[in-house]
């Protein structure tokens, strides 16, 4: 097994996916995916894959055919230790070269950047189709382990898509996401101080690239927190002031950005569920289907089904910065750029509370159930933790819970292990909260509960003290701080 270059932060599970792959002994070329939205660490993982295994790899760039053939020459000359660049006549010349460098040992040939190949040769990956011929030359006679990589996600999952000439030709499709908010703490060095690290994960998730682009470094703590948001966040001169914009437009198959923008702003703005949506843009239901599949496709915007009602969902923004940039960044652009972000900040405080850190505390809660809680804690094995809407006779209206936490087991109806309530406010959560928790759970469906669900309080501002005495001699509570969120279970 190839060691993790220390370099690499996280990213475990990825890296000893493609080890697997680069030195896997097995006679016969194989092809492996990698792709994600840019600034995720795709090529530094890459080039470090490259190096651990003596591989080639070529970047291709946004240019001609002809173009990348020269440099795809000159790479191959480079990586042979030939003095003068190779000329390939065409691509089919040029992969028949590439996917012969595995002939003496397994070796990663990385091509990234692939669809800017495939924007100037569409037959390419046919070309590829016939150069992996189970009774070609490559297949046969050599162990190369050639990695595609690429950002232009719709691009890229195509490739195996439907009847794609690839389809069924790739032994590894590898999708490199951002950091969870556990690991970006970390990756940030904020873990001694789990309020500061929920602040900014809310603004700017878990993106690698996002640390750079903040000039290296988070705020040094809780005070110097607001005079970082407005200097690296809010800051015309700061590469992360227009970054919750160019990710819409940098999408190749985003072909109409205004469109998908607005539903961007409508579902930030806190419009969840397409009727919501349809009203806030002003379009019919049915028009929706597309815009919302679009930003589904590309990982800004995640659905996210009911627990307990079939065919009803919810949508929420996969990616905070896009958040900050529809409810802020955008919105008062004019006075950004005349440098009034101090002010801007502070009239903006109800919005960032109600419409970004609640949200992203809520969706904390549930990643926290599903990935770092314990079974001892849920009272079972998460298989989904989703949120839900409950009737209720007493109140004639609906109920939001925040998070239904559901047990898939065989032969069986999933059931209901626990129901919890977050609350990202400033003031710390009461005894009422938990008889609250009590009435929903109350009105949960019989038919989906096994024994008693527990019920799971989430703050962020802690617990009163009558709330820790109220749940300390019952078993089927638990409080959740953002202490035990960031490193408990």
């Amino acid at each position: 097994m190839l060691q993790k270059p220390e370099r690499l932060f996280g990213r475990d599970t990825e890296w000893e996916e493609l080890a697997d792959f680069a030195s896997a002994p097995a006679n016969g070329a194989t092809l492996g995916l990698v792709y994600g939205r840019r600034r995720q660490g795709k090529t530094l993982m890459l080039e470090l894959l490259a190096q651990e295994t003596g591989g080639l790899l070529f970047a291709a760039t946004q240019q001609t055919e002809a173009q990348n053939l020269a440099d795809l020459g000159a790479a191959y000359a480079a990586y042979r230790g030939l003095r003068q660049p190779v000329s390939f006549g065409n691509w089919r010349e040029g992969l028949d070269e590439l996917l012969r460098l595995g002939e003496e040992r397994a070796t990663p040939v990385i091509v990234d950047e692939f669809p800017y190949l495939v924007s100037a040769t569409p037959a390419l990956p046919s070309y590829l189709q016939q150069a992996l011929s189970p009774t070609g030359h490559a297949k046969e006679r050599t162990r190369t382990r050639l990695i595609l990589c690429g950002s232009a996600l719709t691009t890229m999952a195509q490739l195996l898509g439907g009847g794609a000439p690839l389809r069924g030709r790739a032994v590894l499709e590898l999708i490199l996401r951002p950091f969870g908010f556990r690991d970006a703490a970390a990756f940030w060095g904020l873990t001694g101080d789990p309020e500061l690290a929920f602040r900014v994960h809310a603004l700017v998730g878990g993106t690698p690239a996002y640390l750079e682009m903040c000039g290296g470094s988070g705020p040094a703590d809780l005070d110097a927190f607001d005079r970082w948001v407005q200097r690296r966040l809010l800051n015309p001169a700061s590469a992360m002031f227009r970054e919750g914009g160019l990710l819409l437009r940098e999408e190749p198959s985003i072909s109409d950005p205004t469109s998908y923008a607005a539903t961007l702003s409508a579902i930030s703005a806190g419009n969840q569920r397409r009727s919501e949506i349809a009203a806030a843009l002003g379009r019919p239901v049915s028009a929706l289907a597309h815009l919302l599949n679009g930003l589904r496709s590309i990982g800004l915007v995640e659905q996210v089904d009911d627990a307990l009602r079939d065919k009803r969902s919810v949508f929420r923004i996969a990616e905070p910065i896009v958040r900050l940039h529809q409810l802020i960044t955008q919105r008062r652009e004019p006075e950004l750029v005349s440098g009034q972000a101090a002010r801007v900040w502070r009239a903006n405080a109800d919005t960032v509370a109600s419409k970004i850190y609640g949200p992203h505390f809520e969706d904390l809660a549930r990643e926290w159930c599903f990935l770092h809680a314990s079974s001892d804690t849920l009272g079972g094995t998460a298989s989904a933790v989703r949120p839900t809407e409950i009737p209720c006779r007493a109140h004639r209206q609906g109920h939001e819970l925040d998070l239904v936490v559901t047990e898939t087991n065989s032969f069986a109806a999933d059931q209901i292990i626990a129901i919890g309530e977050a609350k990202a406010t400033l003031t710390p959560m009461d005894v009422p909260q938990l008889q609250w928790l009590d009435h929903l759970r109350a009105l949960l469906p019989d038919a989906r509960i096994g024994t008693q669900p527990k019920l799971l309080l989430f703050a962020r501002s802690g617990f009163t003290g009558d709330l820790v005495e109220a749940a300390r001699g019952r078993a089927d509570v638990e409080l959740v701080d953002l202490n035990r969120m960031y490193s408990g279970d």
